[in-house]
């Protein structure tokens, strides 16, 4: 049974960094592309990033590139969120999630079929 769980949210000042944990059973990374998402209030969930460790690639959305980093731990099947210079815009839910199935950029809710419960980011300015 494929399972993802989020942690490591909190509160940051602006300009701070959190590290985000994505802790994934039930299935291999190595198989999988594992996207990060975020959604603040009022908001449409957005993509902020993937690594897919069966495609090798990492990608980022704009407006969290050079201050965003993913990363895995393929032992310890966590995949990490590491955010800088954060931004009271940054504030928000950020959810992992987990997919087989091929895509270009794994930027897309759609391209998704697992999803953990998220974790909230809270910046303040």
């Amino acid at each position: 049974q494929v399972q993802l769980v989020e942690s490591g949210g909190g509160w940051a000042q602006s300009g701070g960094s959190l590290r985000l944990s994505c802790d994934a059973s039930g299935f291999a990374l190595a198989y999988y592309a594992i996207g990060w998402f975020r959604q603040a209030p009022g908001k449409e969930r957005e993509g902020v990033g993937c690594l897919s460790d069966k495609d090798g690639i990492t990608y980022y959305a704009e407006f969290v590139k050079g201050r965003f980093t993913i990363s895995a731990d393929d032992a310890k099947k966590t995949v990490y969120l590491l955010m800088n210079n954060l931004k009271p815009e940054d504030a928000a839910v950020y959810y992992c999630a987990a997919t087989r199935r091929d895509s270009y950029y794994y930027l897309r809710e759609s391209d998704y079929d697992y999803w953990g419960k998220g974790t909230q980011v809270t910046v303040s300015s």
